[in-house]
């Protein structure tokens, strides 16, 4: 089962790609799209050409984890955009927005880090 933690690295595909590639397929986009390590633990999210599904490519320090969601209506409405990027980073609390159809970039939360000053 993949944990997602509010530490993991979430890494969002821009554009849509074609999802006959397997885990192997998967883990070249990586590399050669997105520009990162697929060995990393970094987990990886990619949207169908038909907008219909998503897939996420995760590895675990033995193997990877590939999981595919498909909608059973309509298609997943918001997706990450970003001008001359490849890819952009997301919280695990907006993937888990995007999971569910939603729109990751309403969604507020507390940072993960901040810093805690000494007491007066």
């Amino acid at each position: 089962m993949i944990q997602i933690t509010p530490q993991m690295r979430i890494l969002v595909a821009i554009e849509p790609v074609d999802f006959r590639r397997g885990i192997d397929g998967m883990a070249r986009l990586c590399r050669e799209v997105l520009t990162s390590d697929p060995f990393s633990g970094t987990a990886y999210v990619f949207r169908s050409l038909s907008g219909k599904a998503i897939k996420i490519l995760v590895y675990d320090g033995q193997g990877f984890w590939l999981c595919h969601k498909r909608l059973s209506q309509g298609r997943f409405r918001c997706w990450p955009t970003q001008v001359n990027r490849a890819g952009t980073v997301l919280q695990a609390h907006e993937l888990q927005v995007l999971l569910y159809n939603g729109d990751p970039s309403t969604t507020k939360a507390a940072p993960v880090w901040r810093h805690v000053s000494a007491p007066a």
